[in-house]
């Protein structure tokens, strides 16, 4: 699937989203992302690229849907959909500050700091939550429509570790080893892994 991708030396995109708008704001040069930029991207993708993700979006009965929209050596950028009933299991995300904005639909995440109280949002079309690297959460769909979310992840495909419950995070989240890989090596994992 790579090869439908629009490769530059600094970035791959989705070729239904490639155009100057998102080059512009993906930042290629940009090496790590904070919770805060990363929160601006989906909200800013979810926002103005709204009919182009429409068109890529779809749904799997099977398992969660999602396709890669963008990719650089420091973010990652993905779009996710979420039939009632579908969810991830408690999970980290390894070290990796994350975001999502609410593109279609409703969710519910259930999230919780190291030592923290577990705690409940529901997340609806339009919201936006950037997270730092020490934070763990479960995000499901209990409602009745289906749902769609933009996902970005700095630095880029790190990988998440389950947890059997939100109660068995650690009072520390220790980083897993973030492999600083150049964007051709990014490429081959991201064809291979999803978010």
């Amino acid at each position: 699937m790579t090869s439908t991708y629009a490769q530059q030396d600094q970035f791959d995109l989705h070729p239904a989203l490639d155009s100057q708008l998102l080059r512009d704001v993906i930042h290629p040069s940009r090496s790590l992302w904070t919770p805060r930029e990363l929160r601006d991207l989906t909200s800013f993708v979810a926002s103005e690229l709204t009919t182009g993700l429409l068109q890529i979006l779809d749904y799997s009965t099977e398992h969660r849907w999602w396709a890669r929209l963008g990719l650089t050596e420091g973010v990652e950028l993905w779009l996710l959909s979420w039939l009632p009933g579908q969810g991830t299991e408690p999970h980290d995300h390894g070290g990796s500050a994350g975001s999502f904005t609410v593109l279609t639909g409703k969710l519910n995440e259930d999230y919780r700091y190291p030592a923290g109280p577990i705690r409940t949002a529901v997340r609806d079309t339009g919201d936006a939550i950037g997270f730092g690297s020490g934070r763990a959460h479960q995000v499901t769909n209990p409602f009745e429509a289906p749902a769609a979310t933009v996902h970005a992840y700095s630095p880029p495909l790190v990988p998440t570790r389950e947890y059997a419950s939100l109660h068995d995070i650690p009072d520390s989240i220790p980083p897993l080893p973030a492999q600083r890989l150049p964007l051709s090596e990014l490429r081959q994992l991201a064809d291979l892994e999803g978010p």
